[in-house]
């Protein structure tokens, strides 16, 4: 696999914010995209489901569950 960079434009804060996201996922925000990119490649789609929110929320009562 040959290497390639990626140059992109986003907002100071946005970035900030989504490098701690990251850090706390374990993940650095050259690791993160290429996640996001093989997923897509993978799914022929967007799809993100790793979330830092382990507990999801029912759809009909509204409460939090594992």
């Amino acid at each position: 696999m040959s290497a390639t960079n990626l140059n992109i434009r986003t907002d100071k804060d946005v970035k900030e914010q989504a490098e701690q996201i990251f850090a706390e996922l374990g993940l650095n925000m050259t690791t993160a995209i290429n996640l996001f990119l093989r997923a897509a490649i993978r799914k022929h789609g967007i799809h993100i489901s790793r979330r830092k929110d382990q507990y999801k929320v029912c759809d009909v009562c509204g409460t939090r569950k594992v």
